[in-house]
């Protein structure tokens, strides 16, 4: 059953045994991580779900007795990538190793929209003698990473780990500097992972320098180690994600705190029930989706390596799932 929204947006509503591997997943696993948030979406209709959320003891029949799969497509290919927590190496004063500052967000940043650009915040002399460093960092190819994960630990040198989340950005637009070296002709689009971004940029530190400009947005930060370290980084909604149960996805057509059905194919197929708790700069469309890997470089080498087609499907509650079609249908 599909239905033809405004603009170039189509539904479709699908049932359960539809969805590839859907019997196979832990269910139950998927409901403990929609619970960690559902009591914060602010509709009626998620909060009574919510509700019942604790009171069925069967997962699966949880999610096929009030949910429907919705396929919302914008005429845009599919596509995941994967994301991480980050760990560097950090300071709390600027030293010859620790010159790379982790900013917290200026007061002026909130209300200009766009502020300055990442040349000119780096170069200029706008985030001086304020106060806003939450820390000093030792590589800055390291840090321009953190701000596109948007979160991460920063290990001190006197053994100590403090935890950073995403502050706000300066309102520019995300540019992707692995497509902009395929766009060079320094590499091919199968080649690019954040590896191989780290090194190109460290072997060429001038021209890895400018390559860093032309992302003109420029992640702030705030330090959230009030979160157990046994617990995943806060995400859009202010609460710990769990590794591969989290992924990141467009607010705008898909509700923050919503279950996803997970169909990526690719070299390692993932099919999977996840829940939308988090949101990324980058991550723009029906069909994109951004799956969370969890802390640390391991992590980091699996979400750098992911970048396959596939489909997701978002399950509404089922009023509003067949809502979405027109008047009439069935």
């Amino acid at each position: 059953m599909t239905a033809q929204a405004e603009g170039d947006l189509r539904y479709t509503v699908m049932d359960f045994a539809s969805l590839d591997g859907w019997a196979e997943d832990d269910h139950a696993a998927a409901l403990t991580t929609f619970r960690d948030t559902c009591r914060d979406m602010d509709d009626p209709d998620w909060r009574n779900l919510c509700a019942l959320a604790g009171d069925i003891p069967d997962a699966r029949a949880f999610f096929e007795l009030f949910f429907r799969p919705v396929l919302i497509e914008d005429g845009q290919p599919a596509l995941f990538t994967g994301y991480f927590e980050p760990e560097l190496d950090g300071s709390l004063r600027r030293s010859t190793r620790y010159r790379f500052p982790v900013y917290k967000m200026p007061p002026e940043a909130k209300k200009i929209r766009p502020w300055l650009t990442r040349r000119a915040i780096l170069e200029g002399d706008a985030m001086d003698g304020r106060g806003l460093e939450i820390a000093w960092v030792d590589d800055s190819v390291e840090l321009f990473f953190l701000q596109v994960q948007g979160s991460g630990r920063i290990r001190l040198s006197g053994g100590r780990t403090i935890r950073v989340g995403y502050g706000g950005f300066n309102g520019h637009p995300y540019r992707s500097i692995g497509q902009e070296l395929v766009r060079r002709g320094t590499y091919q689009s199968h080649q690019v992972s954040a590896q191989v971004i780290k090194n190109w940029v460290n072997r060429n530190p001038d021209a890895g320098r400018e390559l860093l400009y032309h992302n003109p947005s420029y992640v702030f930060f705030r330090e959230v180690s009030e979160v157990p370290a046994d617990k995943g980084p806060l995400g859009a909604m202010n609460r710990s994600i769990t590794t591969m149960r989290t992924v990141a996805v467009d607010p705008a057509f898909v509700p923050l705190g919503a279950p996803v059905w997970v169909e990526k194919d690719g070299k390692d197929p993932l099919r999977r029930l996840m829940i939308a708790q988090d949101t990324g700069s980058a991550i723009k469309g029906a069909q994109r989706a951004d799956v969370f890997f969890g802390t640390g470089d391991k992590a980091g080498r699996r979400a750098g390596r992911l970048r396959d087609p596939g489909r997701m499907m978002v399950l509404m509650p089922i009023q509003r799932a067949y809502a979405l079609l027109p008047e009439g249908a069935s």
